[in-house]
């Protein structure tokens, strides 16, 4: 490269910014607050819940995009059946993920969930090493066998898997791995992951509206009305707050404070759910905790050290 090109590359810069932390600490306390309107909308099936997350999150990231003017891209990947295919296979990796989450808020299980969310970073490192042959040091080992014992701790006290707090654990690390392949921003892809979902999504809540006359949609309050179409605020808006902020600060700053929102429900589920701690947790939670601190500690050495 000739070096007047390199004068004028753009200079991409690793540090955090005001600007940056504010995005994510503000989708990060949304986030962590979700489970408090999850738990009004408990009396709807997760199913019609999810339904209206998909229906209504669809205008909201399409005016985003043309806000931003991206709707080429949208465009692009429409025409391309590998981009689509992939979209799809995201779309209902997330799907599982809602509906597990929307199930265990609604049905005192909001522990289980946050546990799930804890989990989360130290499953991405070992999806690393077995999907994409990423070397692992002593540290990670060490920790992702922490979260090994706390799981094995749970299933021996419940007398099988905790399948909640792997459910949404396993369905988010795939999401975020096959994620990476889709060749689209953010906010492309999410409209674009919606998009696909919003069919099915829209005839399934027609089908309850005027088919079965089990939704509660215009049928059951104006309440209800207003917390399902909230519904697509609650989901959008959060993601594409955090899609702006993470652009503006460093990886690791990112991942100490994705602790903010599991951490969150936890303290919700305990002291405004009144949901019961038990001995099998009391192990369980420590040892998870446990395994992000080292593995936070791995990140922030490894981070100074570039």
């Amino acid at each position: 490269m000739s070096s007047n090109a390199s004068a004028s590359a753009p200079i991409v810069k690793n540090e955090d910014s005001p600007r940056g932390f504010a995005f994510a600490l503000t989708a990060y306390l949304l986030w962590g607050f979700l489970p408090i309107y999850m738990k009004a909308v408990a009396h709807i099936s997760p199913a019609e819940v999810i339904a209206h997350r998909i229906l209504w999150s669809l205008p909201l990231a399409g005016l985003v995009l043309i806000v931003l003017g991206r709707t080429q891209d949208i465009r692009t990947a429409l025409r391309s059946p590998r981009m689509m295919a992939m979209a799809a296979l995201t779309a209902s990796l997330i799907t599982v993920n809602w509906g597990t989450y929307v199930w265990a808020i609604g049905t005192g299980h909001s522990l289980d969930a946050a546990l799930g969310y804890f989990i989360n970073p130290l499953f991405s490192i070992f999806l690393g090493a077995v999907v994409l042959k990423e070397r692992l040091r002593p540290v990670q080992i060490a920790a992702i066998a922490l979260a090994g014992l706390a799981v094995v701790v749970l299933a021996l006290d419940s007398g099988g898997v905790p399948w909640v707090s792997l459910t949404l654990t396993i369905s988010w690390g795939l999401y975020a791995l096959f994620r990476k392949t889709l060749p689209l921003g953010p906010n492309q892809g999410f409209f674009l992951e919606v998009m696909i979902l919003s069919v099915p999504a829209f005839f399934y809540i027609l089908y309850l509206e005027l088919g079965s006359g089990q939704g509660h949609f215009f049928r059951t309050g104006l309440g209800d009305t207003a917390l399902l179409l909230g519904c697509g605020v609650v989901t959008a808006v959060p993601l594409m707050i955090y899609a702006n902020g993470a652009k503006l600060l460093r990886l690791s700053t990112i991942g100490i404070m994705q602790y903010i929102a599991p951490t969150m429900i936890f303290l919700i589920a305990i002291f405004v759910f009144r949901e019961p701690l038990g001995t099998a947790r009391m192990i369980a939670f420590p040892l998870i905790w446990a395994g992000l601190f080292l593995y936070s500690w791995a990140m922030l050495k490894g981070s100074r050290e570039r």
